[in-house]
């Protein structure tokens, strides 16, 4: 029992190191169009890029989603921004690889969309428009579902 109570202060203190921050690391993994896996020290932090939704992978350009990110971050240097945990203990943040705005770049290159329910940074929706109106990725379809309807939709 005094190994689990040891335990819950450096639960605690890794919480706070990602927390808050920035810090870097290495993409190992790319899940999905806005779902990555970070090595820092010897650990894996699985991070949910924040403002954006892209494609579920079974739904239309989801598997093209993930190739963006993929390209844009695999095996690359990135450097997290966190903000906090989603409801699946991810850690949401910015992510810059190799110096670039992955959050931002997954929406101009029209691999995802602007959250609406979670954004801040609003000059997300210029380049979200800009993709929009170039028919630029997942807009090449002239009404794209968005993938909080599409995961609404196959719940039931």
């Amino acid at each position: 029992m005094r190994a689990r109570w040891f335990l819950i202060p450096l639960l605690a203190l890794t919480a706070q190191s990602v927390w808050g921050q920035p810090y870097s690391g290495k993409v190992v993994k790319v899940s999905d169009g806005d779902t990555l896996t970070v090595l820092v020290d010897r650990k894996q932090i699985k991070i949910r890029l924040l403002e954006i939704d892209a494609p579920e992978l079974h739904q239309a350009f989801g598997q093209r989603s993930k190739e963006s990110l993929g390209d844009m971050c695999a095996g690359q240097a990135a450097t997290v921004r966190s903000t906090g945990r989603d409801k699946y203990g991810r850690i949401l943040g910015r992510v810059d690889c190799a110096g670039v705005d992955a959050n931002a770049e997954q929406v101009r290159r029209g691999m995802a969309w602007v959250y609406d329910r979670y954004v801040t940074d609003r000059s997300l929706y210029a380049l979200q428009n800009e993709a929009r109106a170039a028919h630029t990725g997942l807009w090449v379809d002239g009404t794209p579902t968005p993938p909080w309807l599409w995961r609404r939709e196959h719940k039931r």
